[in-house]
């Protein structure tokens, strides 16, 4: 190139015309021949405009196999939890014990349990509490911590240290043994009183995720930009703190979902979780568990479904950790 060109680009801009036209430069010799310019389009396309965090983390999270195949598989059970009736048209609650601990039999794939009942139908049924208590008792345990951790990390003093007292006491107690102890007062065979005990000992958790990620996210320049400029408490919170304090409360609410789904199986087999008549895959596996030499398929069954559930949210957790977190990208 002549030194007596310039470029149209660079004429009438002083010093910053300049300065553009070095940094063009430098842009296209770093630039691979036939590579895409800035922004992600194709060569020679314009420029777009830069994608957000949840966009860029949806990008990434489609082009993840591990997230596609665990959202296939969690909606697939989201799907027979609400309608059962598409995959099996038995009742769960038939028994027949001419056929108790029968295995497999045609339209029987799985066997019969101890009672002559139809353990396909029961798995597929067993799904609905498993998935009700799993989300419930995360959606509860999400909305309460975030409250008063983001309100408790955004306002500091002795609110702050009142709620950091509190979730100590409430780590300190025993999960399974606090279960035992206040699921054992309960009679009611439905599973709110399962997810109000996961509630009220997963909140601390969420809590302290909130608070930091609050603490962190009211330093930024924008926040103190926004404060100056006159923005009250709530738009300060809701506006500027919240959509950017949420990720980490996500990551750890979707891993939390399948930990949760875990500890309620581990009640029911217990004898303190769901109770009969209610359909639950810990109730069977309870059930099933001194038969496990003679008839191994009703135990197997139950635990297969609830295994692949719990590993299809703590998969799908890790997924959203991996696109939301900017150091692992």
């Amino acid at each position: 190139m002549p030194e007596s060109y310039v470029p149209k680009e660079a004429m009438g801009h002083g010093d910053g015309g300049s300065a553009a036209l070095a940094i063009g430069e430098a842009e296209s010799l770093e630039r691979r021949p036939g590579a895409a310019p800035p922004g992600g389009g194709p060569p020679g396309a314009p420029v777009g405009k830069p994608r957000s965090l949840w966009s860029d983390a949806w990008h990434d999270l489609c082009r993840n196999p591990v997230f596609v195949l665990s959202a296939l598989v969690i909606l697939f059970l989201v799907v027979i939890a609400i309608w059962p009736q598409l995959i099996a048209t038995g009742n769960p609650y038939r028994a027949d014990l001419a056929k108790a601990q029968q295995g497999s039999q045609p339209g029987h794939p799985f066997g019969f349990d101890t009672q002559g009942r139809d353990v396909y139908t029961r798995v597929v049924y067993g799904a609905r509490a498993s998935i009700t208590v799993g989300v419930c008792a995360t959606t509860g345990a999400a909305l309460l911590g975030s409250l008063l951790g983001g309100l408790a990390g955004f306002f500091g003093g002795w609110g702050d240290t009142l709620l950091s007292r509190l979730a100590d006491i409430f780590f300190g107690i025993p999960v399974i043994l606090g279960g035992l102890v206040f699921l054992s007062m309960v009679t009611s065979p439905t599973v709110w009183p399962v997810v109000g005990f996961i509630v009220l000992l997963g909140w601390p958790q969420i809590s302290r995720i909130a608070r930091g990620s609050v603490v962190t996210a009211k330093q930024n320049d924008y926040v103190q930009a926004a404060r100056a400029l006159g923005a009250g408490n709530r738009r300060l919170l809701l506006g500027h703190i919240a959509p950017n304090a949420v990720a980490p409360v996500i990551v750890v609410a979707t891993i939390a979902l399948g930990t949760f789904i875990a500890l309620e199986a581990t009640l029911s087999y217990l004898g303190a979780g769901l109770k009969p008549p209610t359909v639950s895959w810990g109730i069977d596996i309870s059930t099933a568990s001194p038969y496990i030499r003679s008839a191994p398929h009703m135990l197997l069954w139950p635990a297969g479904a609830l295994s692949i559930t719990v590993l299809a949210f703590i998969l799908l957790g890790d997924a959203v950790r991996d696109a939301l977190d900017p150091k692992l990208r």
